[in-house]
């Protein structure tokens, strides 16, 4: 037993040693000037927009099948409870304990995407999950628990994007929302003013732009090409926007309800879902060309090479901020207030109440249920996906929400420290593999 716990251990610490060296190289490259903050934020988003939906097409379409499907219901339906009820104590801990906005999506939402896969490549070499599923099987099972965490981050990301960045940037957010929509409103009969009874399309106005010499927002394209693509936009637009504001209230509510929780890593697991349940789908984009993978070699390839690349740029990014953050302080000026109870109540949530919950609760649904499917890989996973840090996402969302400067550094601060004391996980982790050997037998 005493060996267990200090192989995993060591492998925890080795896949917090390498997220924070991750972090260090983005430090590295801002205090060399080789980065900037706004480039950062920028590759934020472009982490979240691009690269995490390219990941979820080709994980979720590579493993989902119709044979396999029966497998993730559970994932989403824990994922679901689980982020919810952290969400709920996140809010509760906020109004008992006056912490800071950002302190909501930092207990609400954890790492399912980066560390679980650093975590599970450095289980994998110190051979730890071989007792769980066998020597021989412990390459499959890794990548199924690679898809079980990514899964799961589907949900996370769903709820986190939707409702993440207004719990950040507070009341300020939903008014500026607020009033931009106000103007919008009042700009629409304007708009459709200048359109004019010729039929024009407002394109003239880019041709004013581009005659004033070309930027980096000035299009490639052809201006035929241009002005077909404003008068698809603008007639589909203003028919669109026509229908929804002479709908009833209520259905406007709805309608901007779902629309909150369309994003585009949602966009990207829906096209991996529709992708894995599709054989002839599946098959054109993950088998070998002599067996119709046509697809394989160059789109799928594509896809997989630009996922991978979210993992690591996500991290860098923080490490940007972190290092805005060190230069600030060492001057003496505001580089963001890291309260203590604070980082107290997110890692009592994250690393103790957590595990008190989701370990024995899934041995209970394994050993006298048939609620799950019988793999041990996923009873290890379903019991680890509530626990761990803060997720990187979460300074995402305040670059998204652009909130203030302060506020990042904060939340910068915050993730490095979360990450410095990730090795505690360790204990969850050894936790959940004897439940999970309990179950089994």
């Amino acid at each position: 037993m005493a060996s267990e716990y200090l192989v995993s251990f060591l492998g925890a610490a080795q896949a917090s040693l390498s997220v924070l060296l991750t972090i260090g190289v983005g430090v590295v490259a801002a205090q060399f000037g080789l980065v900037t903050t706004k480039a950062a934020e920028e590759v934020s988003r472009l982490c979240i927009r691009v690269f995490l939906p390219c990941l979820l097409i080709v994980k979720l379409g590579s493993e989902l099948s119709l044979d396999t499907a029966v497998r993730y219901v559970p994932i989403a339906v824990w994922a679901l409870i689980s982020t919810t009820t952290s969400v709920f104590i996140g809010k509760a801990a906020k109004a008992f304990f006056g912490l800071p906005a950002w302190a909501v999506p930092a207990i609400a939402f954890n790492n399912t995407e980066s560390l679980p896969l650093l975590l599970l490549e450095s289980l994998e070499t110190t051979g730890v999950l071989a007792t769980l599923i066998g020597s021989g099987e412990a390459s499959k099972g890794i990548e199924r628990a690679r898809t079980y965490f990514l899964a799961c981050s589907v949900v996370s990301n769903t709820i986190s994007f939707s409702q993440g960045v207004k719990w950040i940037t507070g009341e300020q957010q939903s008014s500026d929302e607020e009033s931009q929509q106000t103007q919008e409103d009042g700009q629409r009969g304007d708009a459709s003013e200048e359109t004019g009874s010729d039929g024009s399309d407002g394109s003239d106005s880019d041709n004013d732009d581009s005659s004033r010499g070309p930027s980096e927002r000035t299009s490639l394209l052809p201006n035929k090409v241009i002005g077909w693509e404003h008068k698809i936009k603008n007639g589909v637009g203003s028919k669109l926007e026509d229908y929804f504001y002479s709908s009833p209230k209520s259905v406007q509510k709805a309608l901007a309800a779902i629309g909150a929780f369309v994003n585009p890593p949602f966009i990207g697991a829906a096209i991996g879902l529709i992708i894995g349940l599709s054989p002839p789908l599946h098959r054109l984009f993950f088998n070998d060309m002599d067996e119709g993978g046509y697809l394989n070699a160059w789109l799928t390839s594509s896809l997989k090479n630009v996922g991978q690349l979210f993992v690591s740029l996500q991290v860098v990014v923080v490490g940007v901020k972190l290092s805005l953050s060190l230069r600030l302080l060492k001057k003496g000026e505001d580089a963001g207030k890291l309260p203590l109870g604070t980082v107290l109540c997110v890692t009592f949530v994250r690393f103790v109440l957590w595990p008190l919950i989701s370990i024995p609760l899934i041995w209970a649904l394994a050993t006298y249920t048939n609620l799950l499917t019988d793999d041990p890989m996923l009873w290890w996973a379903l019991m680890m996906m509530p626990i761990g840090p803060t997720a990187m996402k979460v300074l995402a969302l305040a670059d998204v929400g652009e909130a203030s400067q302060s506020i990042r550094m904060s939340i910068a601060r915050f993730l490095t420290l979360s990450y410095i004391i990730t090795p505690i996980i360790s204990f969850a982790v050894v936790g959940a593999l004897e439940a999970a050997k309990a179950a089994k037998q």
